[in-house]
């Protein structure tokens, strides 16, 4: 099963944290981030993204659409 990316473009501020930690599934386009794939696979990296956003702006959810990342 593979985990879902969502960045809100309203509250992205591009700070890079997300293509920092994980290069190959984040990247900065233009003034905000995005992932390089809707799916990004179940990995603890995957949540530390998440929790490293400053601007709490990515959340990963799982196939049941249940929120995951960023962890409380």
């Amino acid at each position: 099963m593979t985990w879902k990316a969502e960045i809100d473009g309203g509250r992205c501020m591009a700070s890079g944290m997300c293509a920092g930690i994980a290069p190959d599934l984040f990247v900065l386009d233009d003034e905000r981030a995005r992932p390089l794939s809707e799916e990004v696979p179940e990995e603890e990296r995957v949540l530390d993204v998440a929790d490293s956003c400053p601007a709490m702006a990515i959340t990963i959810v799982d196939g049941d659409a249940t929120v995951v990342g960023p962890r409380p």
